[in-house]
């Protein structure tokens, strides 16, 4: 398995803000150690990379608890799941479409393994990658009623969006120019 140091080695020169951001928002900001690596975890789970999820999971094993891993498992497969139901709901913007129940298992969401905030962590993180505004607004929302403030919010979407920009900077690391 690849460390999350071998991962940054694979940038270049060209990418090496990603490189920086990563570790910047890793070890900074508003959110404790836990909360920043389930993000991180759960924003490359959601951006199907499997291998800078075992990464970011590596790196953080001392941390990270199975409960917190299975919580932002948990968020990443729910969120795939809602934000293509409820962006498509919001896009087409009929009554008819928003009267109707959704009829989708959410129960983890209610009953996280950790707490809601964490799991609610998790899920924005997922909802900005996806750009649910629906989703977004929702798990905002959820997040201020569980006492979290706008800047450990804004912190959770900073890392999934770091988190995006270092896959997209993995991939095209791969890439052949010929």
């Amino acid at each position: 398995m690849l460390s999350l140091d071998d991962l940054k080695n694979r940038l270049g020169d060209e990418t090496k803000d990603l490189r920086l951001n990563l570790g910047t928002v890793l070890s900074s900001g508003s959110l404790d150690a836990v909360q920043r690596y389930a993000v991180a975890y759960a924003s490359a789970l959601f951006s199907q990379d499997a291998t800078l999820a075992d990464a970011l999971a590596a790196e953080a094993r001392d941390v990270l608890t199975a409960d917190v891993l299975s919580d932002a498992r948990a968020a990443a497969a729910l969120m795939a799941m809602n934000t293509v139901y409820y962006r498509f709901r919001h896009m087409v913007g009929k009554p008819s479409y928003s009267q109707r129940p959704a009829a989708l298992r959410m129960t983890r969401m209610a009953r996280p393994a950790t707490s809601k905030a964490l799991f609610e962590l998790c899920a924005m993180a997922c909802a900005a990658l996806a750009g649910c505004e629906l989703c977004i607004r929702s798990h905002e929302e959820s997040l201020l009623k569980e006492g979290l403030t706008e800047e450990q919010i804004h912190d959770a979407v900073r890392i999934a969006a770091v988190v995006r920009g270092f896959q997209t900077a993995l991939a095209a690391s791969r890439v052949m120019v010929h």
